[in-house]
C-alpha cells in the first residue's frame, strides 16, 4: 500500500497554503511522523522550505511537464507515514491547450494520485461567502474530494463565529482557523519566498508555523483524512539521463535552482555528482566529464561572479576540452558575455556563449516550454522532447550563437526561446523537468 497523502490547496495564489503546508509538515513531524513532501508544479523555493522540515527531498510532481511514469515513479519511490503536496496557484489554474481543459493543476494531481484536498480559505473580509467559496470549489469537478477547509487570516472569535455554521450547512468539514498574524509570514523577493538556506532564523520561523497550526488546527482530523495514492505505473522513456559519469554541479545561492528528482534520477543511473561554489570562487572537479550550472540568483551576486577568476578559468579549461557544460536559466546568464544588474552595472561573465543579458530591463517570461533539441548536448539526444519551465525577469541584449532547440509553450505556439549551442557549451533560458523519446 502506499503513503497515505493530502494535497494543501488554495482558490488563489497568497491565500497562504504555504503557510499551512509548512506549519502541518511541521506539527505532524513534532509528532513523531515521516513527513514526505512534495510539491504541484514547478518550484524551487517551496521545496526547499519543505526539505528543512521534513529531513528528506521534496519532489515536484508536475502533471504536465513530468510523463505519467515519472509522477507514479517518484510518489511510489519515497515512502512515510504521510505525504503531503502544496498545490500551485488556485486548486483548477492550469495552462490551457487546444480542445483540452486545465493541464498542471492542482486539481489535476489530485485526481490523479486520489489524494483528498485539504482547502486553505483567506477569508480576510468575508464571512459567509467562504462557505459558498469552499461549495462552489467541491461541486467543481467530480473527481476530486476536498476533505476540509482551515481558514486563514480570521481576523477575530466573532468573526469566525460569523463563518463556521455556513459551513455546517453546506456540509464541508472545519480541519481549523488561523488567525492573522504577521510573526508567520515569510519574506518575499522578485521569484518567490526568499531561499531557506538564506534565513539565519529559518528554524524559529517555522517553529513558529507549526505552534499556530497546533493551536488552530485539529491534527488528528489532518491525519486521518489522508488517503493512499491511486498509483498507475507507466512504461515508456521519461526523466533526463546524466549528462556525463562523474557531474560538476555548481551549488549555492546563487545556483540553487535545481530539481531533486532530476539529481536522484542521475545517480540512480550510476552518475556521481561533484558540487562546487563559484561564489567561493571554486573550479569545477578537473576530472568532471560533465559541468552544469543551474539557475538562481546570480543577478544578486554579478559582481562577485565576475572576479571569481578560479571559477571562471576553471570553466574555460574544460571547455577546451571538449567536456559539456549547460547552464539553464541563471546559469546560462553567467556562461554569456555580460551580467547588468538591476542598477545597470555591465559585469563580465564566463563568455563562453555571447548571451548579453540584463536585470536592469525587466522583462517577465513565464510559462511551460516544450522544446525539441536541434543537436546532442547535455539535455540529451537531437529530436528528443524537452519538458519544463521558465520563469525569469532577464531581458535579452544580444546573443551571437547557434539555437539549441525549437521551442514551444503550453498552447503549441512558438516562442523565441532557443537556447544557444557553442561547442561543447549550450544554455537555456527555460529548466529542464522532464524528456519524452521520439
Amino acid at each position: 500500500m502506499s503513503t497515505p497523502g493530502l494535497v494543501v490547496a488554495a482558490t488563489r495564489s497568497g491565500s497562504g497554503k504555504t503557510t499551512v503546508a509548512l506549519g502541518l509538515m511541521r506539527a505532524l513531524a513534532r509528532r513523531g511522523l515521516c513527513v514526505q513532501p512534495f510539491k504541484c508544479g514547478p518550484d524551487y523555493i517551496d521545496p526547499a522550505f519543505h526539505g528543512a522540515i521534513a529531513g528528506r527531498p521534496s519532489f515536484n510532481l508536475d502533471t504536465w511537464a513530468m510523463a505519467p511514469g515519472t509522477l507514479a515513479g517518484l510518489v511510489a519511490g519515497h515512502s512515510a507515514d504521510i505525504a503531503i503536496a502544496e498545490g500551485v496557484m488556485g486548486l483548477f489554474d492550469g495552462v490551457a491547450e487546444p480542445g483540452q481543459t486545465a493541464r498542471g493543476a492542482t486539481a489535476d494531481l489530485a485526481a490523479l494520485l486520489g489524494w483528498p484536498v485539504v482547502l486553505v480559505l483567506d477569508v480576510a473580509g468575508q464571512t459567509e461567502t467562504a462557505a459558498a467559496i469552499a461549495s462552489g470549489c467541491a461541486r467543481y469537478r467530480a473527481d476530486i474530494a476536498i476533505a476540509g477547509v482551515i481558514l486563514n487570516r480570521i481576523a477575530s472569535p466573532r468573526h469566525l463565529a460569523l463563518i463556521a455554521p455556513a459551513f455546517e450547512r453546506v456540509g464541508i468539514a472545519l480541519f481549523g482557523a488561523i488567525a492573522n498574524e504577521a510573526r508567520i509570514a515569510l519574506p518575499e523577493r522578485h521569484l518567490g519566498l526568499v531561499q531557506a538556506s538564506e534565513m539565519a532564523d529559518i528554524e524559529a520561523r517555522l517553529s513558529a508555523l507549526a505552534d499556530t497550526v497546533e493551536a488552530a488546527v485539529d491534527l488528528d482530523v489532518v491525519r486521518n483524512a489522508a488517503r493512499p495514492a491511486a498509483l498507475h505505473p507507466a512504461a515508456g522513456a521519461s526523466g533526463l539521463r546524466p549528462p556525463g559519469q562523474r557531474i560538476a554541479l555548481a551549488q549555492d545561492r546563487a545556483f540553487s535552482f535545481m530539481y531533486p528528482h532530476l539529481l536522484e534520477g542521475w545517480r540512480a543511473a550510476g552518475a556521481e555528482i561533484v558540487p562546487f561554489s563559484p561564489l567561493a570562487d571554486e573550479a569545477p572537479d578537473a576530472c568532471a566529464d560533465a559541468v552544469w550550472l543551474p539557475g538562481g540568483y546570480p543577478e544578486l551576486h554579478a559582481g562577485v561572479l565576475a572576479a571569481a577568476r578560479r571559477f571562471q578559468d576553471g570553466l574555460r579549461r574544460c571547455a577546451a576540452r571538449s567536456v559539456p557544460i549547460h547552464g539553464e536559466c541563471g546559469g546560462y546568464m553567467v556562461l554569456g558575455q555580460v551580467l547588468e544588474d538591476a542598477l545597470g552595472t555591465r559585469h563580465a561573465m564566463v563568455g563562453l556563449l555571447g548571451l548579453e543579458s540584463s536585470f536592469a530591463q525587466r522583462h517577465l517570461h513565464l510559462g511551460y516550454r516544450r522544446a525539441r533539441l536541434d543537436v546532442d548536448c547535455p539535455l540529451g539526444a537531437a529530436g528528443t522532447e524537452i519538458f519544463g519551465h521558465e520563469f525569469h525577469y532577464t531581458t535579452t541584449l544580444a546573443t551571437y550563437d547557434d539555437a539549441l532547440l525549437e521551442c514551444r509553450d503550453a498552447a503549441g505556439a512558438p516562442i523565441p526561446e532557443g537556447g544557444a549551442r557553442r561547442g561543447a557549451v549550450s544554455g537555456t533560458f527555460f529548466h529542464a523537468i522532464d524528456r519524452r523519446a521520439t
